[in-house]
C-alpha cells in the first residue's frame, strides 16, 4: 500500500533549498562549539588516536563512560573523513541529516494521512527554525531526531505492507538501538514504539505473530549495549548499560545536596545558566536568585552566607554540600506540593514554550524590555511561533490519525521523565518534534486521503 502524491517534484526540491539555506544560514551566524560538544569530540578523538575511550583532564588520559558512545562514534568517523576536529564538516553533514529527517517525517505523514499533510509536513520541518538551528551545534539532538523520525517511517511502513515484513522490523530495531546508543533517554523509543508495534500489528495480523516480530526487535535493538555494558565492568567494576544520570564517572562527587537545593529554586534555563551550571566553575550571584529561594529572612541569610563561603573558592566541598542538602530539606519539608509538584510542571513548562533562543546570540534575561527592546520582541515572537507548533499538534491529536498513540505515548513519557530534573534546558522537548510536525501538519491538511495500492 501507498500514497499517491502528486508530481511536484520541484516543490520539494524547492522546501529542500529552503530548508538547506536556513541550516547555512545558522552554521554561518550562530556555530555553537563549546561546553558539551567539544567533551564529545574530546573523547572521540581519543578513541581515534589512542584507542581509549576516554576524556583529557589536565594533561592526563582516562577513561570514561559520561556519555554513551553513539555520538563520539559519529564524530569520530567524521574526524576521520573529512580531518581531526573539522567541527564545521560535522555540521554540514548534520545539515544533510537534518534534511533527510524532514523527508522521513513528510512520509511517514503521508502514509499515515494523506498527499496533502506531507506537504504541510515537509514545509513544516524544514523551516522548523528550533530543530534547524541545532545542525550548527555538534551535539546529539540532529541525529537522535533522525533515528526517531527512522522509526516513525519504519513503523508506518511495516504497518502499511499486505503482510509483515523483516526488512521494514530490523529496520525499527536499528533506529531505537542508535536513538538510545545516542542518549540514555532515547531508549523511550523503543518503550513507546516496541507495544505499539504489538497493539496496531496484532489488529492485522494477530497478537501472537507481531509478538515474534517485536520480541526479536527489542532484543535487537538491546544488543549495542552488551560490549558497552561489559567494558564499563570491566574498565570501572560497575554495572552501568547507559550513562550516569550526572555525567559523572565513577567515584566523582555527585554532589546531591546541591542538586536538590537546585530542585527547590531553578524552574528555568536561566537559573540553570546563572546557578547549575556555575558550580565548580563561576561564583553563583545571590542577587540572581528568584525571591522563591527564600522562603523567610532567615532564609535568606542561610543562603547568602553558604553562597559567600562558596564563592570565595568556586569550589563546592562536601561539607558545603552538606549545608545545601539541609537548606533544601527545611524548603521541601516546608513546602512539599511545591517541591513534588508546582516546580516540577513549571519546568516542564518553560522546556515546552520557552523561546528557543538559546544558541542566539540573544540576552538571556530576555524578558527585560528595557535593556533590549529588539531582542525582547524577538523572543516573544519566537515563542509565539513555538506555541502555533504545540497548538496545531494539539488540533491533530484530536483527529486521531493512526499511531496518534505511540506517538502521544512517547511524548508523554519524556514528560514524565523531564520532570524529575533539576536544570531545564528546552532541547530536551526537541525529540518530540518530529511527532508534533506530524500531527500539526495533519491538523493543517484538509481531510484524509485513502492510500491507494
Amino acid at each position: 500500500m501507498r500514497v499517491a502524491f502528486p508530481r511536484k517534484w520541484w516543490v520539494g526540491l524547492l522546501a529542500l533549498a529552503a530548508g538547506a539555506a536556513l541550516r547555512l544560514w545558522f552554521i554561518h551566524s550562530y556555530p555553537e562549539v563549546q561546553g558539551d560538544p567539544l567533551v564529545y569530540g574530546n573523547i572521540a578523538k581519543n578513541w581515534m588516536l589512542h584507542g581509549v575511550y576516554g576524556k583529557t583532564t589536565s594533561g592526563v588520559l582516562r577513561p570514561t563512560l559520561i556519555r554513551l558512545p553513539g555520538y563520539p562514534l559519529f564524530l569520530a568517523a567524521c574526524f576521520k573523513l573529512f580531518g581531526m576536529e573539522h567541527y564545521h564538516a560535522v555540521m554540514f553533514l548534520q545539515t544533510a541529516m537534518d534534511l533527510a529527517s524532514c523527508l522521513l517525517i513528510a512520509a511517514f505523514t503521508g502514509r499515515i494521512w494523506s498527499a496533502k499533510a506531507a506537504w504541510w509536513a515537509l514545509w513544516l520541518a524544514v523551516l522548523c527554525p528550533f530543530t534547524a538551528n541545532y545542525a550548527a551545534v555538534p551535539l546529539t539532538e540532529t541525529l537522535e531526531i533522525f533515528w526517531i523520525s527512522v522509526a516513525l517511517y519504519a513503523l508506518a511502513r511495516f504497518l502499511g505492507t499486505d503482510a509483515p515484513r523483516w526488512s521494514w522490523a530490523l529496520l525499527e530495531a536499528l533506529a531505537w538501538s542508535y536513538a538510545a546508543v545516542l542518549r540514555p533517554d532515547g531508549a523511550l523509543l523503543a518503550v513507546a514504539l516496541c507495544p505499539a508495534m504489538v497493539w496496531y500489528g496484532g489488529k492485522l495480523w494477530g497478537t501472537k505473530r507481531l509478538l515474534r516480530y517485536a520480541a526479536v526487535a527489542a532484543v535487537l535493538s538491546v544488543l549495542p549495549f552488551v560490549p558497552w555494558t561489559i567494558r564499563n565492568w570491566r574498565t570501572f567494576h560497575v554495572f552501568q548499560p547507559l550513562a550516569p544520570r550526572y555525567a559523572t564517572d565513577p567515584g566523582e562527587f555527585t554532589d546531591p545536596g546541591f542538586n536538590r537545593w537546585t530542585k527547590t529554586v531553578c524552574v528555568d534555563l536561566t537559573c540553570t545558566w546563572e546557578v547549575y551550571w556555575n558550580v565548580d566553575s563561576d561564583v553563583i550571584d545571590i542577587a540572581k536568585l528568584p525571591s522563591r529561594a527564600f522562603d523567610r529572612s532567615m532564609q535568606y541569610e542561610q543562603t547568602r552566607q553558604l553562597l559567600d563561603d562558596y564563592n570565595k573558592t568556586q569550589t563546592l566541598t562536601p561539607a558545603m554540600d552538606e549545608r545545601f542538602a539541609q537548606l533544601a530539606a527545611d524548603r521541601v519539608s516546608a513546602r512539599p506540593l511545591r517541591y513534588y509538584l508546582a516546580l516540577p510542571l513549571a519546568r516542564l513548562a518553560d522546556m515546552w514554550l520557552r523561546p528557543r533562543t538559546e544558541l542566539l546570540w540573544i540576552e538571556l534575561r530576555w524578558w527585560e524590555f528595557q535593556h533590549h527592546e529588539g531582542e525582547t520582541i524577538f523572543a516573544w515572537a519566537y515563542a509565539g511561533l513555538n506555541l502555533l507548533y504545540l497548538i496545531a499538534a494539539l488540533f491533530g491529536v484530536r483527529r486521531r490519525p493512526p499511531l496518534a498513540g505511540a506517538m502521544v505515548t512517547f511524548i508523554l513519557l519524556r514528560c514524565a521523565l523531564l520532570v524529575t530534573i533539576e536544570a531545564p534546558e528546552p532541547r530536551y522537548t526537541l525529540e518530540c518534534f518530529p511527532m508534533i510536525i506530524a500531527l500539526a501538519a495533519i491538523a493543517l491538511a484538509p481531510r484524509r486521503q485513502a492510500a491507494t495500492s
